[in-house]
This record gives C-alpha cells, sequence and structure tokens, in this order.
C-alpha cells in the first residue's frame, strides 16, 4: 500500500521569520511598553551631553551676564548695580589700551599662516630630511607654553639675551625687547608665530596632500607653470584649512594670558603689551572686581562672536566645489 501524503502546513502569517517559528503578535499594549522603553534609554544616552552643556556652559554664561551687572567680589554678596560696570568700560584707558593690544597681536596670524603654507609647500617635496624637519617644527606645539614664555622671556633678556648676542655678531646693539614699547609687541607676535607654525604647517601640509594629482597634472599640460598651478589649484584647495585656522587663531588670540604673564608680569612698559584676559585676570583675582571683569569678559566675548560670525559669512561667500 502506498503510504499517505503529509497533511500540507497552514501559510505563514506576514511577518513570520523564515526559520518555521511564527513570532508571537504583540498587542497595543505591548507596543507601548516597548516604546517606553526604547525611550527611556534613548533619554538615558542624551542626558550626558545635554546635562553636561546646561551644567558647564548654559549655566555660566547666564551667571556671568547676571554677575556683569552686579557689584562683587567673588566671595561676599552681590550688589546689583545694572549698566554701571559697562559704562565704566568706557572711560577705562587700561580696557581699551589691553583691547588695542590683543587685536595688534593678530597681525601674527596672516604672517603665521603665510610662512606656515610655504614650509608645507617646501616639506611636500622629496629633500632629505623632511620627515625631521616636520617633528623639529612641530616640536614647540606639544611644548609647555610656560616653559616657551620662560625661555623666550630669556632670550629677550637686554644684558644677555641670546637675540641681542646673535645681533651683536652683525654690529648690531640691540633694546631691551621686553622693556621698550615700541618692541615689547612686536617680540611677543615673533614668539606667538614661532609657537603656532609647527601646527599650521601640518594642516596645510595635509591640505596639500589630499589635492588630486590630476588635477596639477592636467594644469602642467596645458602649460601651467609652479606659480599658476599654486595660485589657481594649491590655494583655493587649502582656503577650508585657512578659514579654519584664522577663525580658532582669533579665538585663540582673544585668549592671549601666559605668554604676557609670564613675559611681562606688569602689563610691560606703559601697559604696551597687556592682553585683555590679562587684565580681566588682575581685576578679577587681584582687585575682586568680579563683576567689572565679568563685563569686560562678555564684552570680548561679544566681540570674538561677532568677528567669528564674519568669517563664516566671507568664507561662505568664497565657498566653491569640484567635479
Amino acid at each position: 500500500m502506498s503510504r499517505s501524503a503529509a497533511p500540507e502546513a497552514p501559510p505563514a502569517a506576514p511577518g513570520a521569520l523564515r526559520t518555521g517559528t511564527t513570532p508571537p503578535l504583540r498587542t497595543a499594549r505591548q507596543r507601548r511598553q516597548l516604546h517606553r522603553t526604547e525611550h527611556r534609554w534613548a533619554m538615558a544616552f542624551v542626558a550626558p551631553p545635554v546635562v553636561g552643556f546646561l551644567l558647564f556652559t548654559l549655566y555660566p554664561v547666564l551667571f556671568a551676564g547676571y554677575a556683569s551687572l552686579t557689584s562683587w567680589n567673588g566671595l561676599g554678596p552681590m550688589r546689583f548695580v545694572g549698566l554701571e560696570n559697562y559704562t565704566r568700560l568706557v572711560g577705562d584707558e587700561y580696557f581699551r589700551q589691553s583691547l588695542f593690544n590683543t587685536f595688534f597681536y593678530m597681525i601674527g596670524i596672516p604672517i603665521g599662516l603665510a610662512l606656515a603654507l610655504l614650509l608645507a609647500i617646501a616639506l611636500n617635496r622629496r629633500i632629505a630630511g623632511r620627515t625631521a624637519f616636520r617633528t623639529i617644527y612641530y616640536v614647540p606645539v606639544i611644548s609647555s607654553l610656560a616653559a616657551i614664555a620662560i625661555v623666550w622671556q630669556f632670550a629677550y633678556n637686554g644684558d644677555f639675551g641670546l637675540v641681542n648676542q646673535v645681533l651683536a655678531w652683525f654690529g648690531v646693539d640691540g633694546p631691551n625687547w621686553l622693556q621698550d614699547t615700541a618692541t615689547v609687541k612686536p617680540a611677543i607676535i615673533l614668539m606667538m608665530v614661532w609657537k603656532g607654525l609647527g601646527y599650521s604647517m601640518l594642516l596645510y601640509l595635509a591640505a596639500i596632500q589630499s589635492v588630486p594629482a590630476s588635477l596639477h597634472e592636467a594644469a602642467a599640460l596645458d602649460g601651467a607653470g609652479w606659480w599658476q598651478r599654486l595660485r589657481h589649484i594649491t590655494l583655493p584647495m587649502v582656503r577650508p584649512v585657512t578659514f579654519f585656522l584664522v577663525v580658532t587663531n582669533i579665538i585663540a588670540g582673544a585668549q592671549l594670558f601666559t605668554e604676557i604673564n609670564i613675559m611681562t608680569p606688569t602689563g610691560g612698559p606703559e601697559f604696551g603689551s597687556a592682553s585683555v584676559v590679562w587684565y580681566i585676570w588682575r581685576q578679577a583675582f587681584r582687585y575682586q572686581q568680579m563683576g567689572y571683569a565679568t563685563a569686560m569678559a562678555i564684552v570680548l566675548g561679544v566681540l570674538v562672536l561677532v568677528i567669528t560670525l564674519i568669517q563664516f559669512r566671507l568664507n561662505r561667500r568664497n565657498s566653491f566645489s569640484i567635479d
């Protein structure tokens, strides 16, 4: 006798697994419970950065805004004075001088970027010892800023400093760099350019190496020389790096403090080297005028924000793309 055929299995429900097992259908209550669980886990992952932002960014900014409207020594009670601190800033000659000094130091930004770009172009070529040169130029970036400021302070000494000793070889009698109003700011600019040269050079080098070689080859076939390829290919292609360095250097230059506090701890001759942050620190921690110092910090922050927004707008106008 022939065996009877096995009964056919019922058709699989929609959404069933291919393994032959049919998962149980979730009820509406189970789906809501699952959504609540997922929501709680999502909130648990999102909470740390949000709480960190509220505690360490938003709250300090709001508190600083209120403190700038008070007379406060940092420990005692706050006395609300309205806009008195801001009106005081208008007539503060030392604040205006320190603000001028701070933006004067930023003259070193285009100088440093130009030197860094030239170094990056040179070190991108196949030359002997280029890896050693890249390392040497980058060493100041990872060195202690306080140690660098102390070394340069000795180098600028008018009696036994290295800078004047080198100038003496050429018959030049160097000045006391950090005690002369005409030389103190250029001396600090030189040190700042030297300190940041390696970082800018490294970013420019990475940007230059990311330029497609086909662009240079096509331009060379069309008869473009080295200068034309640099001007019309390399410089436009590294423009995003230039924008990044300009913005970050402006923000860093506005926060200049350690170099001034070590090299010219009294603000330099005739207050000629004092930066805004150094002056804020002096008013806050030496004279316990926290409210007034906070008002200066608010003004400095607004100025840096405005300059940064202008840079973003200019960069948006000069943006381009290639296929």
